[in-house]
């Protein structure tokens, strides 16, 4: 791919192969986002989240590096915007910490409640931030997601774990790192953005990571606990890829097909049946996601 066409596939009248590429690509990041927080909740029965989030981390940067082989192109680390890398790498370390440490109190759903927040920050910054205006029918499909999301949380019905927290910090941090991203797929590799995220996190964490560290039980924890950073660098390879092909207001509604992977992880992993309300709001959310896939190819928004 020349410079001149990562540069700008998107925009707000982005319309044909491009935008419909990126949005595969957000819905199988997605997928992966969802296995590695299964995998996170389920390792923090036995190890402290900090050191699951350092591992995720370490196993992230070494998987980058053998699968790029920088030792033979260490150009693929260089950066026209070191600062804004730093400031991302630090915003999904923060998503990663505070999502991780959600998922160790609630339901993998119910940490979607508040995450699903995100699109909304997302569209609104993504005009003055980068240019990329929302239409109504993409606001229309965001808050009809939202909706659905709604239906599956029910907030308010008992109140909120005080561990909610976690998640709205989560959000916050998880926005950024979005528009961040799609700031810098004009300028910057997409192996670069990769695997200097994944260094900066890994080496910030290592001194947590290290004071709580506890053995691992069994060669099937540490399989685990490896895999996060496969879930982990695939997601967000997919994710910067998705970025560079398609403006953010195109992808925002599309993490809420997140909800489907939650409800279906949640159920084969942690018996969390899903009730009618439960399934009704993700049809809801598929629907708002087919809308907008069907406008981007039909006409464009």
């Amino acid at each position: 791919m020349t410079h001149d066409s990562q540069k700008q596939s998107g925009g707000n009248g982005a319309s044909g192969a491009a935008p419909i590429a990126g949005i595969g690509l957000i819905v199988l990041a997605c997928l992966s986002f969802s296995v590695l927080d299964a995998t996170a909740k389920y390792l923090s029965t036995s190890l402290p989240t900090l050191q699951i989030v350092w591992m995720r981390f370490v196993s992230h940067v070494f998987l980058s590096l053998v699968l790029f082989q920088v030792w033979k192109k260490p150009s693929l680390l260089k950066t026209r915007r070191p600062v804004l890398q730093i400031v991302r790498a630090f915003c999904l370390l923060g998503t990663t910490i505070c999502n991780f440490l959600a998922v160790r109190y609630l339901q993998l759903a119910e940490t979607m409640a508040i995450m699903f927040a995100g699109p909304f920050v997302i569209t609104a910054l993504a005009g003055p931030m980068l240019g990329e205006w929302a239409g109504a029918r993409r606001w229309a499909a965001i808050i009809v997601g939202f909706i659905g999301v709604l239906v599956v949380t029910q907030p308010g019905l008992g109140g909120m774990h005080w561990a909610a927290i976690y998640s709205v910090a989560a959000m916050i941090f998880y926005a950024l790192y979005a528009l961040l991203t799609r700031m810098l797929t004009a300028t910057d590799g997409s192996a670069g953005l990769l695997i200097i995220s994944g260094i900066v996190a890994a080496v910030a964490m290592a001194p947590a990571g290290l004071t709580v560290w506890q053995t691992p039980p069994d060669a099937w924890t540490w399989l685990l606990l490896l895999a996060t950073g496969v879930f982990g660098a695939g997601g967000h390879f997919l994710f910067i890829m998705a970025h560079r092909i398609a403006p953010a207001p195109v992808l925002a509604p599309f993490i809420y097909i997140q909800i489907v992977w939650m409800i279906t992880l949640g159920y084969f992993i942690f018996a969390d049946v899903p009730t009618f309300t439960t399934l009704l709001g993700a049809a809801i959310v598929v629907a708002s996601g087919l809308y907008i896939l069907y406008r981007e190819r039909v006409k464009g928004i």
